[in-house]
């Protein structure tokens, strides 16, 4: 016999609760975005690779390393998607959604990358996404925290702070960029290889570095408040303010940083307390969802200036914070101990499902087991379907509803 084909590496299987939990997780991003009225879209799962290499970046590590990239029968280099945002920027501009700016949207689904899989990261992994395109102010960055604040609290996530930072406007991140370049060329030769390539095309990435031989120099690099422009204070004055009065809990995180040219202003993680619970279960992987201001991402395909603001989590990742789920509730469970009324079994749960309950039929095996089968199941009644037309209902008082849907029968 053949050898059965195993899954691909990096690639998972949910099943049982694991899977409970991540459909607990979409579902829950689901009705929040829904209450800050955000509007469903679905993205291709695969781009042109220039989506991607223009927005993300050619120097980048997604872009020089990770994406899955191949060439169509039509000779065209086609990309999955590594993330959401960059085909969401495409399709705002190929599909003239600048006329319902601003436009607030959110989606979910697989992505790609190829990299090394660990605790809570996979080849291919899903996220939840959320943007705001078109809003230039502030309140439009406070609205974005605040769904992801209500949605973590809502999966029943907890000891998770906001770290938050600001990278200025244009003319603040420009002039804090050449600092950071004058302060880390001085100890160039004592960086890392990989801060060494950086200091000239990224530097602001060097900050974000956790090698050792790097962290030292970090701590008296100079910090983006001494270049802050009077209109980017006034702007992340305005996102801090907002946030306290939506009950946002956050820290500033001067360290936190994005380093492609089109981010501006607000950049933020929601990473677990030290000793919180969530802490233990992610280990070093410590984001939990993640963002930013990217203003100048439309330019970068061919579209006019447009201010954005977004923010992506892992389902996988929340799903091992929400932990194990059960199978969900049953309301009725409807027993045939007479094979001549399955077709009335069939019929009573058309109602009650169309009634708006949960309910499944247990017909198989053993005619005197089957009873024991659905009490195993612990469903809030068991209709049983007896000979000659007899029935008997046990329940266990929990919920009149569903008495009342099955009384006829």
């Amino acid at each position: 016999m053949s050898k059965t084909p195993q899954a691909i590496r990096g690639t998972q299987d949910i099943f049982g609760p694991d899977a409970e939990a991540f459909a607990f997780v979409v579902e829950t991003f689901e009705r929040v975005r829904k209450l800050y009225r955000f509007r469903r879209v679905e993205m291709p799962v695969f781009e042109k690779t220039e989506v991607f290499s223009r927005a993300i970046g050619e120097t980048t590590d997604v872009v020089s390393k990770e994406m899955y990239s191949f060439e169509d029968r039509g000779g065209d280099s086609l990309t999955l998607r590594p993330e959401f945002t960059a085909g969401i920027a495409r399709a705002y501009l190929s599909n003239g959604w600048q006329q319902h700016a601003p436009l607030k949207i959110a989606t979910h689904g697989p992505l790609f990358r190829y990299e090394r899989p660990q605790k809570g990261r996979y080849r291919q992994f899903h996220q939840i996404d959320a943007e705001i395109i078109g809003a230039a102010e502030p309140q439009a960055d406070v609205e974005l925290l605040a769904m992801a604040d209500q949605l973590l609290k809502e999966l029943g996530i907890e000891g998770v702070t906001l770290h938050l930072n600001t990278l200025g406007d244009g003319d603040s991140r420009e002039a804090w960029r050449a600092a950071l370049v004058e302060h880390f060329r001085a100890v160039k030769d004592e960086l890392s290889a990989d801060s060494q390539e950086r200091l000239e095309k990224n530097p602001l990435r060097i900050l974000d570095s956790k090698d050792r031989r790097d962290q030292r120099f970090v701590a008296d690099a100079p910090k983006i408040d001494q270049f802050l422009s009077d209109d980017a204070r006034a702007f992340f004055d305005a996102v801090t303010s907002g946030l306290d009065a939506a009950g946002v809990k956050w820290t500033r995180a001067t360290s936190l940083v994005r380093g492609l040219d089109y981010y501006r202003h607000t950049a933020f993680e929601f990473i677990p307390d030290e000793v919180s619970e969530a802490a233990g279960k992610l280990g070093s992987q410590s984001t939990i969802l993640g963002g930013g201001r990217y203003d100048g991402l439309m330019e970068s395909l061919g579209g006019s200036p447009t201010p954005a603001v977004g923010w992506a989590a892992g389902i996988e990742r929340l799903a091992m914070l929400v932990g194990e789920k059960g199978e969900p509730e049953c309301d009725l469970i409807v027993v045939v101990e007479d094979d001549e009324r399955i077709s009335e079994a069939i019929g009573v749960l058309k109602d009650i499902r169309a009634a708006g309950f949960t309910g499944e039929m247990v017909s198989g095996g053993s005619r005197k087991k089957r009873y024991d089968k659905a009490v195993k199941r612990s469903p809030k009644v068991i209709l049983s379907l007896q000979p000659e037309g007899g029935h008997s209902v046990s329940h266990d008082n929990s919920d009149e509803s569903v008495l009342k849907a099955i009384r006829q029968y």
